[in-house]
């Protein structure tokens, strides 16, 4: 789609505005008070797809709980995985893990400082690179996140695609045109914060907006349109029968992920997939719930919930049901049912752990 109309702007004139702007109106927020790349990097992992007010909790925990880089390269992946337990998109937690690990082996805990470094490492693409490189070490990066897109979007009526790469190309050389060259971090921070809480997805403040004489598409209605996203693939539906074991002694089965895909390497109930909502009577003649019977040898089972639980994910929903098993034999694997906690699961057999077993987990 490209520009509405051409606008003239000077990038000092931009920049200057912004910055501005941005002193008057910044949030506090305790990353902005360092300029530690350990701590940048781990506000800006923790924040990719997650609201600052969810993430604000983790953030401190995990400064609590790792204050340095070499605190979390010590720990183990379960206990990395287990303090991230609830954030979802968990390959950020074992990508942050696995570079903590680098930096405290390979660079003597010292973060690059150069963005063609700091990409190589797993976990930082160009925005956490560009992010790091210039909130620490004053290097003339232009940060490109969601805010960022929807800002320059309007203010020049940009209406290439946003998730295409020719609008991702677009949009970097715009945001490295106008980049302050003396102090690109507060720049980058103040074109963030400024899409974050001036020019919002929805309801932006445009009566009070400092760029509103020049925005395209404040001046000509353009302002719920823009930026210009293609439509994504359809939402895949998946069907989850987990089945929670009661055993002897307060016992109960757990397993782990294995497989790529959602929820690596977290812990969950024995879990059979269906292609639909299924009775019991047909769950019953499939191969992995027969293999699941002939171990556990059940006494009953009974359908905890009939309506399923919804759990949204951005590419997939997963309709869940759990089914209460009661089986008098020990099993090998077993595990205390108060020893759940301390596991790392996914946020939907958590919820449902607190709900089902209460205070006896």
């Amino acid at each position: 789609m490209g520009y509405f109309r051409p606008m003239t702007h000077q990038n000092p004139v931009f920049a200057k505005k912004l910055i501005r702007w941005y002193l008057q109106n910044k949030r506090d927020l305790p990353w902005r008070k360092s300029k530690d790349p350990y701590l940048i990097w781990l506000s800006e992992i923790i924040l990719q797809q997650t609201r600052v007010a969810q993430g604000m909790p983790y953030y401190n925990k995990f400064v609590e709980s790792y204050p340095t880089v070499y605190h979390l390269a010590n720990a183990s992946e379960a206990q990395v995985l287990k303090s991230w337990q609830g954030l979802g998109y968990y390959t950020r937690a074992r990508n942050l893990h696995h570079t903590a690990k680098k930096i405290a082996s390979d660079y003597n805990g010292q973060f690059p400082e150069t963005y063609a470094e700091l990409i190589k490492l797993k976990g930082i693409g160009d925005y956490t690179a560009s992010a790091i490189a210039s909130f620490c070490f004053d290097k003339p990066e232009a940060v490109v996140d969601g805010n960022v897109y929807r800002v320059l979007s309007r203010i020049f009526g940009i209406g290439t695609p946003i998730n295409t790469s020719a609008g991702q190309n677009e949009f970097k050389a715009l945001a490295q045109r106008l980049i302050d060259m003396n102090q690109p971090g507060k720049f980058n921070q103040a074109l963030m914060e400024f899409g974050s809480e001036q020019c919002t997805p929805r309801n932006p403040e445009c009566a009070s907006c400092i760029f509103k004489l020049d925005c395209v598409a404040y001046q000509h209605s353009k302002i719920e349109i823009l930026p210009v996203k293609l439509k994504s693939k359809p939402v895949k539906k998946r069907y989850f029968n987990y089945f929670v074991v009661l055993l002897p002694e307060n016992k109960t089965m757990l397993q782990q992920r294995k497989e790529k895909g959602i929820w690596k390497k977290l812990y969950e109930f024995p879990l059979v997939e269906t292609k639909k909502k299924v009775a019991l009577d047909e769950l019953e003649q499939v191969e992995e719930f027969q293999e699941f019977a002939t171990n556990w040898r059940p006494d009953s089972i009974v359908l905890y919930n009939d309506k399923p639980i919804i759990h949204k994910l951005s590419h997939q929903h997963i309709f869940t049901r759990f089914w209460i098993v009661e089986s008098a034999k020990a099993q090998k694997n077993a595990i205390a049912i108060r020893e759940i906690q301390h596991y790392a699961v996914p946020v939907l057999i958590e919820n449902f752990v607190t709900q089902f077993f209460g205070n006896n987990q």
